[in-house]
């Protein structure tokens, strides 16, 4: 689910800041995984922490993450090294990001943390219980957005007492169980 910041000039300008940072150590790290072949978090952060810390100023969380963002995009395919927008998302978790009350999200930048302000609608708001875990910081057309996971219980199976059954075929695209036959331009069409 997506929910809408709405950060002062000042918080703005401290969550571009850290964006832009935090992508640029991602390509630091990465630039480190496909010198090494390696794409061990563990052994990287031996590797990089200390300069993420001091060099990028990181603090310690989002240097973790940016190892993990690194580390994970470089897995995916080592025969390339990965390389990161400016802009590109970072991943916050929650030692480095809590919700305060039911509009204001607390973030960890570089210059300490902000607490945002955020816009939901009905949607969002029938769902605030539901957030758990991480979130992604996404910058899009100059505005911030936290992309949240959500938590949902599965829903309780609904009784029907109709069946509907398809046959695919090779001469008919597919007949339903009351006989009618179904023409492939009326399912691409009409969705029937």
């Amino acid at each position: 689910m997506l929910l809408k910041l709405a950060p002062t000039t000042e918080q703005h300008q401290a969550l571009l800041e850290t964006m832009h940072t935090f992508n640029q150590a991602a390509n630091y790290v990465a630039q480190v995984a496909a010198a090494r072949h390696s794409a061990n978090k563990f052994e990287l952060q031996k590797l990089v922490y200390g300069e993420l810390r001091t060099t990028y100023k990181l603090p310690a969380q989002l240097a973790i993450r940016c190892i993990s963002k690194a580390s994970e995009a470089y897995k995916r395919d080592k025969s390339i090294q990965p390389h990161f927008r400016p802009e590109g998302a970072i991943v916050y978790d929650p030692r480095v990001m809590a919700l305060k009350g039911s509009d204001t999200v607390s973030l960890l930048t570089l210059a300490g943390r902000v607490l945002v302000p955020f816009l939901f609608g009905e949607y969002q708001q029938a769902r605030m219980g539901a957030i758990k875990g991480q979130a992604d910081l996404i910058y899009r057309k100059g505005i911030f957005y936290l992309a949240v996971t959500l938590e949902m219980l599965p829903s309780a199976p609904q009784d029907t007492s109709d069946t509907l059954g398809i046959d695919l075929g090779i001469v008919n695209l597919a007949t339903d169980s009351t006989g009618e036959t179904l023409m492939p331009y009326r399912i691409l069409c009409n969705g029937t």
